[in-house]
């Protein structure tokens, strides 16, 4: 039997960046043991961990490991490797896409939605250092927006006062 007891608790304490870390190290426990946990794992909690710390080396690896049986019978695991597909090829506005095309279960949607809102402003931090003007359509595309919703995004997290005086 598992005891997925510090798991659980990092999930109900929103302390997503140590979830990867305490999936491997169970899960490492467990398989030692020779106890077999293929059908009651976390897999997509698990791979969601790895996708959270951008470590999608170790998510690959996962999903590679995972019995096809398991990713057939899991939609949720299918989706959140969806996005760690989409961070590993760049597709910058199909991460979002990948986030919202699917109906997360109550155990992950808030490590998928602070995930979320951890990328939107990445993607944005990326944006005004990479860019010295760039349209609001191109900014709506890498952050997954509407072109409004990118608009006020940019209003309310731009520091303005930082601006020099004209």
């Amino acid at each position: 039997m598992m005891d997925l007891s510090q798991l659980q608790s990092t999930l109900a304490s929103k302390s997503y960046e140590k979830i990867a870390d305490i999936c491997d190290e169970v899960m490492l426990q467990v398989a030692s043991r020779g106890i077999a946990f293929q059908e009651e794992w976390p897999y997509a909690i698990h791979l969601l961990g790895h996708i959270y710390v951008n470590d999608l080396n170790s998510a690959r690896f996962l999903w590679k490991s995972i019995p096809q049986r398991i990713k057939e019978s899991r939609p949720e695991l299918v989706a959140a490797w969806k996005i760690g597909q989409c961070l590993w090829n760049r597709d910058y506005a199909g991460v979002y896409g990948a986030i919202r095309g699917f109906g997360w279960s109550p155990e992950v949607i808030g490590l998928v939605t602070t995930f979320s809102e951890n990328y939107t402003k990445k993607m944005f931090q990326l944006l005004t250092s990479a860019y010295s003007t760039i349209t609001v359509a191109d900014v709506a595309h890498f952050v997954g927006m509407s072109e409004d919703d990118a608009t006020n995004f940019v209003i309310l997290t731009s520091d303005f006062s930082a601006l020099p005086a004209m």
